[in-house]
């Protein structure tokens, strides 16, 4: 296995199983943490070692996770078969379509949480980590093409960082697991004249 590989899931069989909660919590901490036993899985994410089992077999049918081949019982290692899942852009079928509205839908659910835990527990970081998160929006009119192009760029950025996910030793002193959001969508035209809508962006622009 590459541990830099990127995984398409394709399949809506895939994509529904991947839409879980749990087994999402699952790849990321192989993938953040290497190969690890159900029974340390259940300890890291506060489930049982059971309901750990079922998962990691379940996303071993579609190709997301492997055993290691060492270890015996709940004790064998699994790992992550890939560091990255990608996932469709466009619906091939309406079952395809609603598929990946199931993992969307999900992926949304789990942001939302890491966000709120932030909020909640940011005062007790110490000051420095305070003043460097991010949280913001803005407000641009880009063309398809131009919003590609931005998102090609970001990854661009981001790239000389994502080695240390596999490669702990390239990891400086003092860093941190970080998770970095990026959402670009369209929206709805603002309606009504130009001053009105300069008003809206002032009130939905938020950054800290």
């Amino acid at each position: 296995m590459r541990r830099s590989a990127t995984i398409r899931l394709t399949d809506p069989r895939a994509l529904r199983a991947y839409a879980h909660p749990l087994r999402l919590a699952l790849i990321g901490a192989l993938r953040g943490r290497g190969p690890l036993t159900a029974t340390t899985a259940a300890n890291l994410l506060g489930v049982s070692p059971a309901s750990c089992s079922f998962h990691l077999r379940q996303l071993a049918k579609y190709g997301l996770v492997e055993e290691t081949g060492d270890g015996t019982g709940r004790e064998r290692p699994w790992r992550a078969t890939a560091l990255y899942t990608r996932l469709p852009k466009v619906a091939a079928t309406p079952e395809h379509a609603e598929a990946s509205r199931q993992v969307y839908r999900v992926l949304a659910e789990r942001y939302f949480h890491k966000v709120l835990h932030w909020l909640a527990t940011r005062t007790a970081e110490p000051r420095r980590w305070q003043h460097a998160a991010h949280f913001g929006d803005e407000w641009l009119y880009l063309t398809a093409e131009e919003l590609a192009d931005l998102r090609h760029r970001i990854n661009g950025i981001l790239r000389p960082y994502r080695v240390r996910t596999i490669q702990p030793k390239r990891r400086p002193l003092g860093a941190r697991p970080v998770t970095f959001l990026h959402l670009a969508f369209p929206e709805d035209e603002i309606g009504g004249d130009a001053a009105t809508g300069r008003a809206v962006r002032r009130r939905t622009r938020h950054r800290q």
